[in-house]
């Protein structure tokens, strides 16, 4: 498969013998692949020679076509390779480069299609149902078929038109080996052709089934356009005689189908294209053949007419043998080097050919030089000859004299206006030089925006238009000016001519008219000195005119680097903008994780409070944690307000983490005092509210990790927080005093109840420890005794010394009360300070609750449990309510 590859991509211009390339087709089927072909085509020095990257598209075509199913895959992996080819031959002026270009694009279109379409093999022979399978039932899907169909056509078609259009299209060339190689791969471009007319034609009648007609106008203008270019093509191919005996080729219509009536899909002929079996490589054209029979028959022929005429000769006729063989041998030898002979003269005569077109193209600049030269050379012979009638023009009359000064001083006066003209042009030019440098500086300090830019760029553009028109227009009205003083030294000349007829005439006037013409030549000097040198000023404005015009132009060129290099700047800062966006962006996320991981932390401690047993200690009153649950509730809406912006906008953080942070001390302090007001509350309150503040916290966690997810983030909700808030909000309105509710003017009754019913319930405690004292010492003794008396005895102590303490805040109270009513009842000044009342309420009744509670676990532990750490917890509450009732006293 190597020797193969080598033989048939080489730089001999010539056909890609089938032989090769079926060797190498067979080679992809045997390795199921293209493996080997493109690891040494990867190795041709495709850049060097574009015959050797003509023969190997051509191969890699053949190969796409017949080769393994696989190859297209491999092909797929090298499209960089076959690109860069196509690219490198298209920069360069060659034929054969050309070609290359175009077979490239075409090779890269076709791998793409079979890449995007795998029902459509490399080879295009599918059956029409599976055509219908690919195209579908959506309209979209067809359509777009349809076009890169029509894109596919489009790339042979142009292959095939480049080809053709290189080529003398005569039969005689078309066996020429130079023309053949050009012509070998147009045999695939016949097969690819007939497939994709086919199905186009097929597609193009579903189309019309489904769309309007107008809709369609497009699609059918280019089909009948490429219609008439494969039409042409497969006509002139046919007339060739090389592709007579390769392939048969099908004929289209005459005039392309009418897509508009539906039943002329029935008229439709699917063209068919035959390969004829291949014939031996090695045989010999027919035509050589016939003449080396011609030229061995003839001397047959005449050596019978003389053996008839003299009889045989007896012992030449072996010699005359030998020598027709050796003839024979001789003639194909020669017949051999001859077709070597006609290669390398086709190969000399394409290389002639390339120095031909180059030196015509020498000749052709050389001509355009001369012709140059010489309008230069007739420009020069005008201007000598104006000169010597300028010259001539010095020869005459005084008064001719005067009239040419006055019409000097006519001519100095127009060129200071031409001065004056030029030096507006080059104030005009310095005027606009510091526009471009004034739009240069705005430009850097300002960086206005690209549309800015290209305005500034087009003003500058139409000024130097203009300033080029001025000075165009000012050039032409010298021109004008010249051609008005060389008409008026036309004039002149005349005049002059008079003169000279008067000055013959006058000759006889004698020595003075002779002094006359001395001075009158003199004077002619004088004029001639200064048409000299108003032409050379002439000659030195153009000069400076078009060293102006050439500095404007490199200030235009200057202009346009600088603005592209803005154009880079811009775009690096924008760049670099939404980079630092972006930054901004991730660290704006990540100082809201950690503060979602520090609200985290916050909120399980407080939910840890709930099962911390060292927590049972402290307590809080309802109020306390109606205040902090109302607090928490309404920093929701401060929370849903930030998380709302911080979704709108992730730049900017602040306002979600600020709420965020609120929102969380607030509700693990809710949940906290929720459950050290649960500590007082009765069992079932207290279960409850204990519940409701773990599912606070649990609905709070779960808002937050919704927080740490960038997907979850935009559709956290604080429904499921609300709800637990405004429960936790309930219980601590059930729990509050249900004094609250007795309005103000029974606040002085209810208090005195209060503090009586305390004292009852406490005298009630100590009769009940004394009964239990002593039915203790009935049914225990030793040292089970004498523990529960020192028990019975401490809860005694602290009940004596808990009503104590209630008396002395009861006279407390009625000294605050009788020192700061004044002139108003007891009654009107509990109404007046109603909070401090309400507390002093509570607090007696957790008092006398604790009373209660202390006695039934004193008689738990002393008759029936030994518990004593319950018995402890009740003792230190009661010491609380107690502390809280003398606090409530005081305030």
């Amino acid at each position: 498969q190597a020797i193969s590859i080598s033989k048939a991509i080489n730089t001999q211009e010539a056909p890609v013998k089938e032989k090769h390339a079926r060797r190498i087709i067979l080679g992809t089927h045997h390795e199921k692949g293209a493996f080997t072909f493109w690891s040494y085509a990867i190795g041709l020095p495709l850049p060097s020679s574009a015959i050797l990257s003509w023969k190997f598209c051509h191969v890699l075509h053949k190969v796409l076509r017949d080769g393994h199913p696989n190859v297209l895959q491999d092909c797929q992996r090298y499209r960089s390779n076959i690109r860069e080819t196509g690219d490198l031959w298209g920069h360069l002026h060659d034929r054969y480069g050309q070609l290359v270009s175009i077979y490239t694009r075409l090779l890269l279109t076709k791998i793409s299609f079979h890449v995007k379409h795998p029902e459509f093999p490399p080879g295009l022979e599918v059956s029409d149902e599976v055509l219908e399978k690919t195209a579908g039932t959506d309209v979209n899907n067809i359509f777009q078929l349809t076009v890169e169909l029509f894109d596919y056509l489009d790339c042979e078609l142009k292959l095939s038109e480049s080809v053709f259009r290189q080529l003398n299209t005569s039969m005689a060339i078309s066996q020429m080996s130079a023309v053949q190689c050009r012509l070998a791969p147009l045999i695939q471009v016949i097969q690819d052709c007939s497939h994709l007319y086919h199905y186009a034609v097929k597609l193009m009648f579903k189309l019309h089934s489904c769309l309007p007609a107008d809709t369609l106008q497009g699609h059918r203008d280019r089909f009948h356009e490429q219609f008439r270019s494969l039409k042409n093509f497969f006509k002139k191919a046919s007339d060739m005689l090389y592709f007579k005996r390769l392939i048969q080729i099908p004929r289209l219509p005459e005039s392309p189908p009418n897509f508009l009536r539906a039943s002329a899909l029935a008229e439709h002929v699917k063209p068919v294209v035959v390969i004829p079996e291949e014939a031996p490589e090695d045989e010999e054209p027919e035509n050589l053949i016939e003449i080396s029979t011609a030229s061995t028959t003839e001397p047959q022929i005449t050596s019978d007419i003389f053996e008839q005429t003299f009889g045989p000769p007896n012992g030449i006729r072996d010699d005359r043998d030998a020598q027709i063989e050796s003839l024979k041998k001789e003639v194909d030898v020669l017949r051999a080097e001859m077709e070597k002979i006609k290669l390398e003269a086709q190969r000399y005569i394409t290389q002639l050919k390339a120095q031909v077109n180059s030196l015509e193209g020498e000749v052709e600049e050389q001509r355009k030089q001369k012709q140059k030269a010489l309008v230069d050379n007739e420009q020069l012979r005008d201007e000598l000859e104006r000169l010597q009638r300028v010259k001539q023009d010095s020869d005459r009359s005084q008064r001719l004299c005067a009239e040419a000064e006055k019409k000097a001083n006519a001519t100095e006066i127009r060129y200071t206006k031409l001065k004056e003209k030029h030096s507006e042009l080059i104030n005009t030019h310095a005027e606009l030089l510091r526009k471009n440098a004034d739009t240069a500086k705005q430009l850097t300090v300002t960086q206005q925006s690209q549309e800015e830019v290209a305005r500034v760029k087009e003003q500058l553009a139409f000024q130097v238009e203009q300033v080029k028109r001025e000075a165009e227009m000012k050039l032409e009205d010298q021109s004008v000016q010249m051609e008005q003083l060389r008409q008026e030294l036309d004039a002149r000349r005349d005049e002059l001519d008079q003169a000279q007829r008067s000055l013959s005439q006058a000759k006889q006037a004698g020595t003075e008219l002779s002094a006359q013409v001395e001075a009158l030549h003199a004077e002619k000097e004088v004029l001639r000195r200064s048409v000299s040198e108003k032409e050379c000023e002439l000659l030195s404005t153009r000069g400076l005119i078009e060293e102006k015009e050439l500095h404007l132009s490199q200030e235009a060129d200057r202009a346009t680097r600088e603005i592209r290099e803005l154009q880079g700047r811009l775009l690096e800062k924008s760049n670099q903008e939404q980079s630092l966006q972006q930054k901004l962006l991730d660290e704006q996320f990540g100082i809201l994780q950690e503060t979602v991981r520090e609200a985290e932390g916050i909120l399980r401690d407080a939910v840890a409070k709930l099962d911390d047993p060292l927590h049972i200690r402290c307590t809080s009153s309802p109020d306390y944690l109606l205040s902090r649950a109302q607090a928490a509730l309404e920093s929701t809406d401060a929370l849903e307000n930030g998380h709302a912006q911080y979704v709108a906008s992730m730049a900017d953080a602040a306002g979600l983490v600020g709420s965020l942070a609120l929102f969380t001390h607030l509700t693990a302090d809710t949940i906290v005092n929720g459950s050290a007001t649960s500590h007082l509350a009765p069992t079932d309150h207290a279960d409850r509210l204990t519940e409701m503040c773990r599912d606070c916290g649990q609905q709070s966690l779960d808002y937050l990790g919704e927080l740490k997810d960038k997907q979850t983030l935009g559709h956290a909700e604080l429904g499921d927080v609300r709800r637990a808030l405004r429960g936790v909000l309930q219980l601590a309105q059930e729990l509050r005093p249900k004094s609250l509710d007795i309005k103000q003017e029974e606040l002085g009754d209810m208090v005195e109840k209060e503090m009586a019913s305390t004292s009852e319930a406490i005298e009630d405690a100590v009769r009940r420890i004394e009964e239990m004292m002593s039915k203790a010492r009935n049914e225990s003794s030793g040292v089970k005794l004498e523990v529960n008396e020192r028990i019975l005895n401490s809860c005694t102590d602290l009940m004596k010394a808990i009503r104590l303490l209630v008396m002395t805040s009861t006279n407390l109270q009625k000294e605050i009360v009788e020192s700061g009513r004044g002139a108003a009842t007891t009654q009107e000044f509990y109404a007046k300070n109603s909070r401090w009342t309400e507390g002093l309420i509570s607090a007696s009744k957790a008092v006398g609750w604790g009373a209660t509670q202390l006695v039934e676990s004193a008689d738990r532990v002393v008759l029936h449990t030994g518990k004593y750490e319950e018995l402890i917890v009740c003792s230190h509450e009661i010491a609380a309510s107690t502390a809280q009732l003398v606090a409530a006293s005081k305030v």
